[in-house]
């Protein structure tokens, strides 16, 4: 997701206090705006169904769990991204923003009452274990999940560190099936990079408040390591997302100045724009951009802006599509947790609302068959489109229909050895460009097809017509 950080000390006392019984809600009619008398009455309405609630289910209820649940059904029910975090849930998250924290290193979201997997995280136990973006988690040490709310699976997979735990996991195309993991301190290390021959690979995983500084570090190192070093291949494939002012910094290495991306809240005339600084790290060098359908949020900040900058082309598969920026507005100075709230849309430098549509790459690629055999059926994409509340693209465009990719791996390759899409990557920088590969990829037209294109030649009025040849079949191109 896209966070926009607020100071602890910004937002004041705000909510609604809860007492015994009808005492639930005095306060909040007292407040209650007279102006709004649909909105006076129906929070009489949630008093009095609180306070029969209380009296006369079947056993004693949790008042504070009821109105916090309350709370987050109703801003869950404006879009997936928004949401209440009690006191505890804003800890986890400040501590997961910081790059470090304990559990199995999974990004979830709520999917019509189902844990849904974002992305596993590089070099965490939910990684190892070979978990995917799209899986169900059905069960926590057989216990089930289904129904219930994010924040409790949540917190029912972060424990102490060294436990084990069992997750239930539901996978299309696959049998149901148990995986045991041993719980972990997080402690998430956002970027990884290495020497690919003449070019750099630099994969950042998530952005948190060590991304920026981290990306700029790696890649200084692969310069030193390589002065004569032709180009970048930046890997953004199930990056999840994370802090907005990160995303920016992470451009800025790339970019020599200009705009990297815009937000735009409900007032059409609210526009906040984020601009890099002068100086391109990489002083020019080509990059290519691998991404998925697990690229989410401000991971196509960074692709979207280095697309319509003309400064990297975008090789893989068509983004996840969250172009909405949530607000993190504590209360009580986060001792009574704090509200997650959609505030804007983002835009890229060309201003693209990839709101649920996602950013197209320039070059289409899966990674196996099976891959692209998942993008060509409708029944088993993952994206924010997914999502039955999703807010809608500012200019109604819809995402790409299911189709079959460009590209996949040939019958023979490996995909447990090799990685397909980062060897296109890396061919696009040795043709310095896709329009460039893929034109060195056509063969070449037979003879006869030559000759027949042709002016017939004119000899005084007698006109001598080409010889008829049946041109040669196409080389096959495996795709």
């Amino acid at each position: 997701m896209v966070l926009r950080k607020y100071s602890l000390a910004i937002v004041g006392a705000c909510g609604i206090l809860a007492g015994a019984g009808g005492m639930a809600l005095m306060d909040a009619r007292a407040r209650a705006d007279a102006a709004k008398p649909e909105a006076y009455h129906m929070l009489e309405l949630f008093g009095d169904v609180l306070t029969t609630v209380e009296s006369q289910y079947v056993t004693p209820v949790d008042e504070k769990k009821l109105i916090e649940s309350a709370i987050d059904g109703m801003l869950t029910s404006l879009d997936p991204h928004s949401g209440y975090l009690n006191a505890d849930s804003f800890d986890d998250m400040r501590d997961q923003t910081r790059g470090e924290y304990g559990g199995l290193g999974l990004e979830v979201t709520a999917d019509e009452g189902v844990v849904k997997i974002i992305s596993p995280m590089d070099e965490t136990p939910a990684a190892r274990a070979g978990l995917k973006a799209g899986d169900f988690i059905t069960a926590i040490d057989g216990q089930s999940v289904l129904g219930m709310p994010l924040d409790e699976a949540v917190k029912q997979m972060r424990g102490e560190v060294g436990q084990s735990i069992t997750l239930s996991i539901a996978r299309e195309k696959h049998d149901p099936f148990d995986v045991k993991l041993v719980r972990e301190v997080i402690a998430v290390k956002s970027v990884r990079s290495r020497v690919e021959g003449d070019y750099g690979y630099l994969r950042v995983s998530a952005f948190n408040e060590k991304t920026g500084a981290e990306t700029l570090a790696a890649v200084k190192s692969l310069l030193a390591k390589n002065p004569k070093m032709k180009g970048l291949v930046l890997d953004l494939r199930n990056n999840p997302g994370g802090l907005l002012d990160q995303a920016v910094a992470v451009s800025d290495v790339f970019l020599d100045g200009g705009e990297v991306v815009s937000q735009r809240g409900r007032d059409p005339q609210d526009i906040d724009r984020y601009n890099a600084r002068p100086g391109d790290v990489l002083h020019g060098l080509p990059i290519a951009v691998l991404i998925n359908s697990g690229t989410a949020s401000a991971a196509e900040i960074v692709a979207g802006a280095l697309q319509d900058r003309k400064r990297a082309e975008l090789i893989g598969l068509t983004s996840f599509g969250k172009g909405s920026v949530q607000s993190v507005i504590p209360l009580r100075a986060g001792s009574d947790g704090a509200l997650k709230l959609t505030t804007a849309r983002y835009y890229t430098p060309a201003g693209r609302s990839i709101q649920k549509t996602g950013i197209t790459p320039n070059l289409e690629v899966a990674e196996s068959k099976e891959q692209a055999d998942l993008v060509a059926n409708k029944a088993f994409q993952f994206s924010e489109a997914s999502f039955r509340n999703a807010l809608n693209a500012a200019d109604g465009k819809t995402r790409v229909a299911p189709h079959r990719p460009a590209e996949a791996p040939p019958t023979d390759f490996d995909v447990k050895k090799g990685d397909y899409q980062l060897n296109r990557a890396l061919a696009v920088l040795k043709a310095g460009s896709v329009e460039t590969l893929l034109e060195q990829r056509k063969p070449a037209a037979p003879v006869s097809v030559i000759a027949a294109a042709k002016p017939a030649p004119v000899t005084g009025a007698i006109t001598i017509p080409p010889t008829v040849v049946k041109p040669a079949p196409a080389a096959a191109t495996a795709h």
